[in-house]
């Protein structure tokens, strides 16, 4: 995603490509199941917990909400802002998965 090859397809070709079952599972794929499950396992109150619930539907409604007006957005940021908002997004899961990797050498270097 940071140095995409340069394709070009056709306009038929780009209308047949399967958006559904690339969404879906990016949006609610193991990432997200494995997010959920770590951060109920975390939560120490029903408090706790509830607000990860309250986090899942907002993440549901930004996603629904992205979804439904993605030509709107497309035309309000343009195609390079899109390439920009995707480096961007590449750069943030990245910073994401580096403090996973952290978190998870420090339990294992505890518990030792």
């Amino acid at each position: 995603m940071l140095n995409p090859k340069k394709e070009e397809f056709s306009r038929e070709e780009r209308g047949n490509i399967a958006v559904g079952p690339l969404a879906f599972p990016l949006t609610a794929g193991p990432e997200t199941i494995m997010a959920v499950i770590l951060l109920v396992s975390e939560a120490s109150s029903l408090l706790e917990t509830s607000l990860v619930f309250v986090g899942i539907f907002a993440g549901v409604a930004v996603s629904y909400l992205g979804m439904t007006y993605a030509p709107k957005i497309f035309a309000f940021l343009g195609e390079e802002g899109i390439h920009i908002l995707t480096k961007l997004m590449s750069i943030i899961v990245l910073a994401i998965a580096v403090q996973f990797v952290i978190n998870g050498i420090g339990e294992a270097i505890s518990a030792l």
